[in-house]
């Protein structure tokens, strides 16, 4: 017991490491866990003080928590046996890959990242790129609803922009759990955005593995009472028009629902936009037939450099409106005791529709569209006033600004080239219709005779 031993030095330095890391793991590390963790709940208690809707225990859950829980739910446990037997491998393997998928969809939130920097970030970049608009109903949406209900905001997806805007306008309200594609799986943006506590979803997969690990995923955050944003279309719009509801997400959202009775409330949101960052890559893509292509979130990171450095240099100026109109709130238990998920679809659309901000480019595109010649100023103007009256929606500006505002847009769409003028005459750059076409089609419900087609 006492006889002395020779180790080489290579191999003391290894013995001591492995007890340096024992001891870490079994009596420092959890203590320093611990007292983080008590830190963080403190913070996200006095967070929840200020917010309309508190963050919810099931987005505070530990990741590896709610993978373990996800796989080992018995439905997902049906499914992997279900699809070791279609495939005919072992379930051990089918095991492997669910939890792969689990891995992939379940977020990692911080209300750190994302209550001190996503939503400067999103604040800062919304407010650098556009002039933003909200409506009234925006500050008041939430306040009237159930503090036990889940609400899900329901958005036309016209841009990438999208997220940063909704982040933004929302953060009075709660922290919102985003559905996002495939794009957003790019090392490190992923990273960031499950921080931010979003949710990817394979829009082209389509094996029953993936799609029950994905259903229980929503189904348990709906339970849980998570406050989601999803965009039923299921992608960006190709023509500017808002699309027919894709049925998938609002599926497992009914069946959450019945299955829990936890009241589910949605409520509709409106964006329009006086630019698109990926306007053309979007119009291009229509007019091939084909939903393949590039529309990156490297695109908005080009505008915003670009912008960052006009700004620096004192010629910086905004790609016109975003506006943002939150509609009234609508409970899912008020469209029947067994809601029919095509009408729920087709109504949750019709409400965004009608929430529609009226901007001033998609105005003036029509106006556009529509003259049968060069009009004067003077015209112009009077013709967007008779736009603006003929379509009886809320305008999100007063009377007496819409012609500064309407001159902002003339001057945006003469800096892109989308209309000319000469000796004080406005017209149609024909090369461009098919970009006034795709904004016009934003606001064509509005009015009995849509704008031309693409």
């Amino acid at each position: 017991m006492t006889q002395t031993i020779q180790l080489p030095l290579w191999l003391f330095i290894v013995i001591v490491l492995f007890a340096m890391v024992t001891a870490l793991s079994h009596f420092l590390l959890p203590s320093v866990r611990w007292f983080f963790r008590r830190r963080l709940e403190k913070a996200v208690a006095r967070l929840n003080t200020r917010l309309t809707r508190p963050i919810e225990p099931f987005k505070l859950a530990r990741r590896h928590d709610m993978i373990q829980r996800l796989v080992y739910d018995p439905k997902v446990t049906q499914a992997i046996v279900e699809h070791a037997r279609a495939e005919g491998v072992p379930e051990a393997v089918a095991f492997e890959q669910a939890k792969r998928y689990a891995r992939e969809i379940v977020p990692s939130f911080s209300a750190f990242t994302y209550f001190s920097f996503g939503i400067r970030a999103a604040r800062f970049l919304a407010n650098t790129v556009y002039d933003v608009r909200t409506g009234l109903l925006n500050e008041t949406a939430l306040k009237n609803v159930a503090p036990d209900a889940t609400v899900i905001f329901v958005m036309n997806h016209r841009s990438n922009m999208d997220y940063v805007l909704v982040t933004y306008l929302a953060a009075r309200a709660s922290a919102l759990s985003y559905a996002v594609g495939e794009w957003a799986r790019v090392w490190p943006l992923s990273g960031l955005i499950k921080s931010m506590g979003a949710y990817f979803i394979r829009r082209k997969s389509r094996g029953p593995l993936y799609r029950g690990v994905l259903q229980r995923y929503v189904q348990m955050a709906t339970a849980g009472g998570a406050t989601q944003a999803i965009f039923p279309e299921g992608g960006l719009s190709l023509t500017g028009r808002v699309m027919p509801a894709k049925l998938g997400l609002l599926t497992y959202v009914v069946e959450a629902w019945e299955e829990s009775g936890r009241e589910v409330v949605f409520v509709p949101v409106a964006i329009n936009y006086d630019r698109v960052l990926e306007d053309r890559i979007l119009i291009s893509a229509n007019k091939e037939g084909s939903r393949r292509f590039r529309a990156r979130i490297s695109v908005i990171l080009f505008y915003i450099i670009r912008k960052g450095w006009l700004r620096l240099l004192g010629k910086h100026m905004r790609f016109g409106e975003a506006a943002v109109v939150f509609g009234q709130p609508v409970a899912l238990s008020s469209y029947a005791p067994k809601p029919d998920i095509k009408a729920l679809g087709v109504d949750l659309m019709r409400r965004i529709e009608s929430e529609m901000p009226l901007s001033f480019v998609p105005l003036l595109s029509r106006v556009m569209l529509r003259a049968s010649g060069p009009l004067t100023h003077e015209a112009l103007q009077q013709a967007i006033h008779t736009e603006i009256r003929t379509a009886k929606t809320n305008l999100l500006v007063t009377r007496e600004s819409i012609p500064a505002i309407s001159l902002k847009a003339e001057k945006h769409m003469l800096l892109r080239g989308l209309i000319t003028e000469t000796d004080g005459l406005y017209a149609m750059n024909p090369a461009e219709r098919d970009v006034l076409v795709f904004y016009a089609n934003s606001i064509e419900h509005f009015y009995s005779d849509a704008a031309p087609a693409p």
